[in-house]
């Protein structure tokens, strides 16, 4: 093993220690109350509900390219690169669903698409800077640990000691273990600037999330987290718009 991959290794296992150290969280209630809670047309939260549909678009986009193209810019991961279109496509439907009337138990079906996203991605990224094969072997486990801390936070809740660290670590550690990983390897993958753009428009959309009511106090027009959803689509944008340029100049990588 190379250092690179043992700094990799040791990053990744002493979050994961650090995370069972700690005391389990539990979903705050204050995280469904939104600001805008405008009604259109019947549908409550309207602005928090439609403002999903880029997601929609993206993902069915990213669908359609990668079963054209994708053996030719992603041989042996397209089936990865398609559980990952899926997953930002089901998101549009999931976090709409919950923000039809925000709980924890809509919440489920927001989150799920969000770590296959997530999962998948991880998968992609270690097929882009190790290999393809490794890439494809690792997406199912992957997979099957994000539905896990899922549910788990989900059972938890309902016995009334919920715990969100199973599900943090799964959200929060490929967002520190991927820059790492295009840091040490910066140029084993022509998507890396892409991944670079990826990161940087998702940490913009959870300022977004962040400043919500900010946001919306300044002309009651749209909330900062109907924006963050409208930004947040924009971060798979990037990535197939990076597989269309590899496309274009010939370059498979596997």
């Amino acid at each position: 093993m190379t250092w690179r991959a043992a700094l990799l290794l040791a990053v990744g296992l002493a979050t994961i220690i650090a995370a069972a150290l700690a005391d389990p969280v539990a979903q705050d209630p204050l995280y469904h109350q939104f600001s805008d809670r405008r009604s259109f047309a019947g549908v409550p939260n309207f602005l928090n509900v439609m403002s999903n549909l880029p997601f929609l678009f993206v993902g069915v986009s990213g669908l359609i390219f990668v079963s054209r193209h994708g053996d030719t810019v992603a041989p042996g991961m397209k089936l990865a690169w398609l559980v990952f279109f899926a997953g930002i496509t089901l998101t549009c439907f999931g976090s709409a669903y919950y923000h039809l009337q925000p709980g924890n138990e809509p919440l489920v079906w927001d989150r799920l698409p969000i770590t296959i996203g997530f999962m998948s991605l991880v998968a992609i990224v270690v097929a882009e800077y190790r290999s393809a094969r490794i890439g494809a072997a690792v997406l199912l486990p992957l997979l099957l640990i994000g539905f896990a801390s899922v549910m788990y936070w989900s059972r938890t809740e309902l016995l009334g000691v919920g715990d969100l660290r199973p599900y943090a670590v799964v959200q929060f550690l490929p967002m520190l273990l991927i820059p790492i990983a295009l840091l040490l390897f910066p140029s084993r993958s022509d998507l890396g600037r892409y991944i670079w753009m990826m990161f940087g428009i998702y940490l913009a959309a959870k300022l977004f999330e962040w400043f919500d009511s900010d946001i919306y106090a300044v002309g009651e027009l749209l909330s900062g987290h109907s924006i963050k959803h409208i930004v947040a689509s924009l971060a798979p944008a990037s990535l197939l718009y990076g597989l269309s340029q590899r496309r274009r100049s010939g370059q498979a990588h596997g």
